[in-house]
């Protein structure tokens, strides 16, 4: 096969490479340094690739920003299925949530953890930015997750499962937050053994 005929060589993939590289470099520099404060030029450098290159695979930097967000969402939700894929029954399937966010603190970041790359995002957008709206969708998707679990796990109370998965939502958000400020996931295990004790006494 002749290296022009490789797939590394045909134009789509080369663009996918580009595409892939560069949201990357974003993820990177945005937890890292934030979204308003990285520009196009950091980002462009930090993938190694001509600026043209980023304009031919996004439209504008909110572009990008908007598939930076989705691609967050989609990494928790990898954490998530992995965790879950561990489990048998409704309530570790409830911690597997928790133990999907203690892992995303126990990723490798530049700066260290920072907290949720999301809630950060959404913390430098302004009100009624469509980038907010995504956020809060995937907030709304962890809670539902966990309401799914309770689901089966207090089949005999189901007017309690909605005022249960707001409280552990509550508890994990606060989690986050104490955690990303203090560099660590420490807080996030002890709100898992904190819920672990709520879901015994239910």
């Amino acid at each position: 096969m002749s290296e022009a005929s490789t797939p590394a060589a045909h134009p789509a993939n080369r663009r996918g490479t580009a595409r892939t590289r560069l949201l990357a470099a974003a993820a990177k520099r945005f937890y890292a340094d934030g979204v308003s404060a990285t520009g196009i030029d950091a980002i462009t450098a930090e993938a190694g690739v001509a600026k043209m290159s980023l304009y031919n695979n996004f439209a504008s930097k909110a572009d990008l920003v908007m598939a930076y967000l989705d691609a967050r969402h989609e990494e928790w939700l990898d954490l998530y299925r992995r965790r879950l894929a561990a489990v048998s029954d409704a309530r570790s399937g409830v911690l597997a949530v928790f133990d999907a966010y203690a892992d995303h603190a126990d990723l490798a970041y530049e700066h260290g953890f920072r907290g949720c790359g999301l809630l950060n995002a959404a913390a430098e957008l302004p009100a009624g930015h469509e980038g907010r709206e995504v956020v809060r969708r995937h907030k709304e998707d962890v809670e539902s997750l966990l309401a799914g679990h309770l689901g089966e796990l207090l089949s005999d109370r189901p007017e309690e499962v909605r005022t249960v998965a707001e409280h552990l939502a509550f508890l994990l958000e606060g989690a986050m937050a104490r955690a990303g400020l203090e560099g660590g996931g420490t807080r996030l295990r002890h709100a898992r053994t904190l819920a672990a004790g709520l879901l015994d006494r239910l």
